[in-house]
């Protein structure tokens, strides 16, 4: 059965829309920095918060099997408002830290019934070219993750607010589009019931485990390196060479051609085999790792950027199609479980690079923490093709 044509569409529309909630605390850090009085080391805080609610929330929506038992674009439709109403708990005047980081955790742990439920409406629609409509869904997360960091840019005149009222905003529509425009897809089958079960017996298959380990790699490197574009820019700004970056339009840049990226990979897996064209990536995004701290001697702002810029399409590039093999290698009646537990393990690694980039920054200013990045393409190489 094809499903019609306005479905992919919506779906990533409505994809685009609510994953701008994730990036919009750090794209108005500087701003929440001065206006609450935080420390520097906040950034890593920050971004590591909304994280830890996402990963609560998948590993509690795993648990109870939510995508599998209820309709997705319910669950879809009442996260998108949950997370875009704590996304604005940031505009209260009595905020602290402590507040910012509750606000930011509940964020992401709505952001739980977004973006694997979202991958589970595609892949209830589209049993054929998977790939290809992932590549389309994860790239809407990959600009609307970047999103923020443009409308900061466009806003500098005005309140930081405006960027989290229009995110909010926004993600209510998105929810809104999801839920009145996507019913059940044909290819969905629900679940019989709770089965706590599910969350470990969709790791018994072998190539389920490969692709998630695969994952798992890629995830370490993808996220601090997303958190910590706008610190790399403000570095190189800061080593004196004269041409100072717009950091605001180059996070966005950086970031959100990454969606181009997915297309890209998710259109070529029709054609080659998903796992070789998911290994290319890792292995490229491995030596950006590597070649980092070399790049910023350089002095060259032209070459600095065009390499930050190939760093975020290859960083991203094997996503979706990590993606497609988990789903395509998970127990039907438990591909939206599969695919959140698979996001919950992923984002807490996600966690410990972020918090360890963060802490490396405190104690030295050397440039060569970055390459500790490359051990999760290594790793992913390694698990993907044992």
């Amino acid at each position: 059965m094809k499903a019609p044509r306005i479905i992919l569409p919506i779906i990533v529309i409505s994809q685009f829309c609510c994953t701008s909630l994730w990036f919009a605390g750090n794209a108005v850090m500087e701003d929440l920095v001065k206006t609450f009085g935080l420390n520097d080391s906040a950034l890593g805080h920050l971004t590591s918060s909304v994280q830890f609610g996402f990963i609560s929330g998948t590993f509690l929506f795993a648990v109870l099997t939510i995508a599998d038992r209820y309709l997705p674009s319910r669950v879809f439709f009442a996260c998108a408002v949950l997370g875009g109403t704590f996304n604005l708990g940031l505009l209260f005047e009595f905020n602290a830290l402590n507040s910012i980081l509750l606000f930011r955790f509940l964020t992401g742990f709505f952001l739980a019934g977004i973006y694997p439920v979202g991958m589970k409406i595609a892949a209830d629609y589209f049993e054929k070219g998977l790939g290809k409509s992932l590549g389309f869904l994860v790239g809407a997360l990959v600009i609307g993750t970047a999103f923020p960091h443009l409308l900061k840019n466009m806003t500098d005149t005005v309140s930081w607010k405006i960027v989290l009222i229009s995110t909010s905003s926004i993600a209510f529509i998105g929810g809104l589009l999801m839920l009145t425009l996507v019913p059940l897809g044909p290819y969905s089958k629900k679940s019989s019931g709770f089965e706590f079960s599910a969350f470990f017996k969709v790791f018994e298959q072998k190539n389920f485990r490969s692709a998630a380990f695969g994952y798992f790699g890629h995830m370490w490197e993808l996220y601090a390196f997303w958190a910590f574009v706008p610190v790399l820019i403000g570095t190189f700004n800061s080593m004196d060479y004269s041409y100072p970056i717009n950091t605001s339009l180059w996070s966005f840049i950086i970031i959100g051609i990454g969606g181009l990226a997915c297309v890209l990979s998710g259109s070529l897996s029709q054609s080659y085999d998903t796992k070789s064209i998911a290994s290319i990536a890792l292995v490229l995004s491995g030596f950006c790792c590597l070649l980092c701290p070399f790049v910023f001697y350089l002095g060259n702002p032209i070459l600095f950027l065009s390499f930050l810029v190939f760093w975020g399409m290859v960083v991203i590039a094997d996503s979706p199609l990590f993606s497609t093999l988990v789903a395509q290698n998970a127990p039907i009646e438990f591909k939206g479980t599969a695919l959140t537990i698979v996001n919950c393990i992923g984002f807490a690694i996600t966690i410990i690079s972020i918090q360890l980039l963060t802490f490396t920054s405190g104690l030295t200013t050397s440039l060569f923490i970055y390459s500790v990045l490359a051990l999760g393409p290594i790793f992913g190489l390694i698990k993907l093709w044992r």
